[in-house]
């Protein structure tokens, strides 16, 4: 992590001198002539932007365009997002070269001490499209997100390291944590139907109502199985280009360790129209489960991951209830997660997914 250079905290501050000076690595310099600058996203949690970049000569190995992400212009949404700002700088400088899911290259990564401020250059996608969280994925992208999935857990699996990263922004690390995400999910819920329960049929509300209910006891479940967890992988954080096929996972902001089936349950409860997902979805588990063998993995039978994937969906209700509740109000954020809620309260009840957190654990398959 470089300390020397400054870090932008808005696009006035992205001039060519910075550039060139963040370029420049391994006693090799850059010159970059001109940029221009113009932001992407959303810009819930920060600011991206893409760069356009002019050079007076040939670099090779260096592209025209970049993203950056730096830290949100609004100090009070700074505050609140300053564990994601510390996970995702950490992810691309220790993590990314660990795992083999695929990310976008990271061409320079700072932080301030006090995680208020950060830069993080990648590299672009431009041909690439962002997944469509409201409208679905079809089968093949759903495929292609199962398989890369397992190659961030499958590095990772049960390994006791990740307990103790320091940069997990999502993760139980005592009781006192379990308990207080316990209430913080009850009380989610609450906000959740006082804010768009007309939008929720009353099936629904009593879904969700029970389960953040039981999110302390699933968290304790199944403590033997962890692995690093994106946190939230879906499809808004997912990129996909159709001419070479290439798939990016993006947006590190999440970090955490857990039952590592809660991702894949939380994609595939929230990113498929329902009437697909429960088509595919023992095809998907079915292509997890292969990848995750590829490592070494033993004693982790299919019937095990696929009551994992049952336990897991309880996030796909978890991670909207409290976005819904907290986060800052847009109409599409509103809308988005409607819909997520609404294909996660489904997926729990055609799965019987609460039904495994009231099974004595002498009963349960291992």
């Amino acid at each position: 992590m470089s300390k020397t250079l400054s870090i932008p905290r808005s696009p006035s501050e992205v001039t060519s001198a910075w550039l060139s000076d963040v370029l420049s690595k391994n006693g090799v310099p850059v010159a970059v002539s001109d940029v221009r600058v113009s932001p992407i996203g959303t810009g819930q949690t920060g600011a991206t932007y893409r760069i356009l970049a002019s050079y007076p000569a040939t670099q090779p190995g260096l592209p025209d365009s970049f993203v950056l992400k730096m830290a949100a212009q609004d100090d009070s949404i700074r505050e609140r997002v300053i564990p994601g700002y510390r996970s995702e700088c950490a992810f691309y400088e220790s993590v990314a070269s660990r795992v083999l899911i695929p990310t976008p290259e990271c061409y320079h990564s700072d932080i301030s001490a006090d995680g208020t401020q950060f830069a993080l250059l990648l590299a672009d996608r431009l041909s690439a499209v962002q997944g469509d969280q409201i409208g679905g994925c079809g089968a093949e992208q759903a495929a292609q997100a199962a398989r890369a999935l397992a190659k961030l857990h499958g590095p990772t699996w049960c390994d006791p390291v990740w307990r103790d990263f320091p940069a997990l922004s999502m993760t139980m690390t005592d009781m006192a944590a379990v308990d207080m995400l316990g209430e913080v999910a009850v009380m989610s819920a609450g906000m959740v139907i006082d804010k768009i329960g007309p939008r929720l049929s009353a099936e629904d509300q009593d879904t969700l109502t029970t389960a953040m209910g039981l999110v302390k006891p699933w968290l304790l479940d199944t403590p033997e199985r962890f692995a690093l967890m994106h946190g939230d992988y879906r499809l808004d954080n997912m990129l996909f280009d159709e001419e070479s096929g290439r798939m990016t996972v993006v947006d590190w902001q999440t970090l955490g360790v857990g039952l590592p089936a809660r991702d894949l349950a939380y994609f595939i409860g929230t990113s498929l129209v329902p009437e697909l997902r429960a088509s595919i979805e023992g095809q998907l588990v079915d292509a997890y489960h292969r990848v995750l063998l590829e490592y070494g993995i033993s004693g982790f039978s299919r019937e095990s991951c696929w009551r994992d994937y049952r336990l897991g969906m309880l996030q796909a209700l978890l991670i909207p209830s409290l976005g819904c509740a907290f986060a800052v109000d847009t109409e599409r954020g509103d809308d988005m997660f409607i819909v997520m809620l609404q294909r996660g309260c489904r997926a729990i009840r055609e799965l019987k997914s609460l039904d495994l957190l009231e099974t004595p654990a002498s009963q349960r398959s291992s």
